[in-house]
């Protein structure tokens, strides 16, 4: 996995790069048995220069993996917070992914069950 990081209005310190990079470890989970070369691409920062209160920073979580494109965004107060926010969405996305595609897996399996059942050959 391939983890881009852009910063707007901010600088980028190595604390913040850590952080970044421990959350972003949980997508490894996710990501690694489906698809080999995931790209992660993460925007911080602050949305305007001069407002001091309010949902100033933000974090963007943008993943591609294989064919699909999946997205997060999340304005907090708190650089941190944001990041925090952005991943937990992202999670989510992925899980219902994950969840979506071992359904379809699972009702291919129970056709071929009843198609095979179905045969007077498989019966004994």
């Amino acid at each position: 996995m391939k983890i881009n990081i852009k910063t707007t209005n901010l600088t980028l310190t190595p604390d913040i790069s850590a952080y970044l990079e421990k959350r972003l470890s949980a997508f490894e989970k996710l990501t690694s048995h489906e698809f080999e070369s995931a790209i992660v691409d993460v925007e911080i920062g602050r949305t305007s220069a001069h407002h001091q209160t309010g949902d100033v920073y933000r974090a963007e979580i943008n993943v591609h993996a294989g064919h699909r494109d999946f997205r997060a965004v999340e304005e907090t107060g708190d650089l941190y917070t944001s990041i925090d926010a952005a991943k937990d969405r992202m999670m989510e996305e992925l899980r219902s992914e994950k969840e979506k595609r071992l359904s379809l897996v699972r009702r291919g399996g129970q056709r071929v069950k009843a198609i095979l059942k179905g045969f007077p050959w498989w019966r004994n």
